[in-house]
């Protein structure tokens, strides 16, 4: 990771545009110049993009969900739960793998998903990510985090989903989070819209999710330092939990298994600004078999059934 960091920082001094992607454990991370980036990496942000020639639409999409059984997620959950009981965490993301099977590959799952980030890496995974990681602009960084979904066709989902006492604790806990990791790196940090909604489409269903914007201001020579910042601010608060360090342990305890590059980081670096999402909504090849890594935040607040229906509620693909 040391060597990527200084890697990212070499080029943000001689303001050379680059990609970046590194994993949730930060082991496997990788940059390239823009100019260099390999022929298997497609990636989409505000900032620039790069899509695979379009093939003919599957008419008639299949897409079959095999989920973990709720034994075995209660199982974890209730690790978890003990945790946060303890006061060892406050809040927690706990995540699964879930098998499925389709007849999309992953460059048309890539070419018709609507999503702001999107990333077919070497068809090892590809990902659709609707949240953002930070972006830079102009001297600024700003943090977008996501906490709390709910399926549109429910009656007054809207109001439901900003009444929830659970969702609301636990976007407030990330809010505070993300605000603390923006402080060490940026000065002036401001939460400057709190929790609104936005309206995510998917291949069964409309979803709503909550999110805020917090900002900050970068000291000047920022580019020169832009790996040390972006790795500051790692793993992304929103898929672990608070307080942090504690938090990792839990999670690492909790689900016996690497996340790899799901709940990573992926983004861009244009000379001056930067853009960068968090992996989620994320679909890995393993041995020729699909999984769909989807998780949850849970706090004491939380309940099993509910949160075991929100894993299984994340794995979709966003098409119209």
């Amino acid at each position: 990771m040391e060597e990527s960091i200084d890697t990212m920082n070499t080029l943000g001094r001689t303001k050379t545009p680059f990609f970046f992607l590194i994993d949730y454990e930060q082991q496997k991370p990788k940059v390239y110049p823009l100019n260099k980036l390999p022929k298997s990496v497609f990636f989409k942000t505000a900032l620039f993009s790069k899509a695979p020639e379009k093939s003919p639409f599957t008419n008639k999409i299949k897409f079959d969900v095999q989920p973990i059984g709720f034994k075995n997620y209660n199982n974890a959950f209730l690790k978890v739960k003990r945790e946060i009981q303890k006061g060892n965490s406050y809040l927690t993301n706990l995540t699964f793998k879930t098998p499925i099977t389709t007849n999309l590959s992953f460059y048309e799952i890539y070419n018709r998903s609507n999503s702001p980030y999107k990333l077919l890496y070497n068809d090892n995974f590809v990902c659709f990510s609707p949240e953002s990681f930070v972006k830079i602009n102009k001297g600024k960084i700003f943090s977008f985090p996501m906490k709390g979904t709910i399926d549109a066709a429910i009656p007054n989902a809207k109001e439901i989903i900003l009444k929830d006492k659970k969702e609301t604790a636990e976007h407030h806990t990330i809010v505070d989070l993300i605000r603390n990791d923006l402080s060490v790196v940026s000065q002036q940090v401001t939460v400057e819209k709190l929790r609104y909604v936005e309206t995510l489409k998917t291949n069964t269903k409309t979803l709503l999710q909550v999110s805020s914007k917090i900002s900050g201001v970068l000291p000047k020579n920022y580019t020169e330092n832009i790996g040390t910042i972006v790795s500051k601010l790692l793993p992304a608060g929103s898929i672990c939990g608070a307080p942090k360090k504690e938090t990792l342990n839990i999670i690492r305890r909790a689900e016996n298994y690497k996340r790899g590059y799901y709940t990573g980081v992926m983004g861009v670096f244009d000379g001056q600004n930067l853009d960068s999402a968090v992996l989620i909504r994320y679909i890995e090849n393993c041995d020729g078999n699909l999984v769909y890594k989807s998780g949850g935040g849970i706090t004491h607040l939380s309940d099993a059934e509910s949160e075991y229906k929100e894993l299984i509620q994340k794995v979709y693909v966003p098409f119209n």
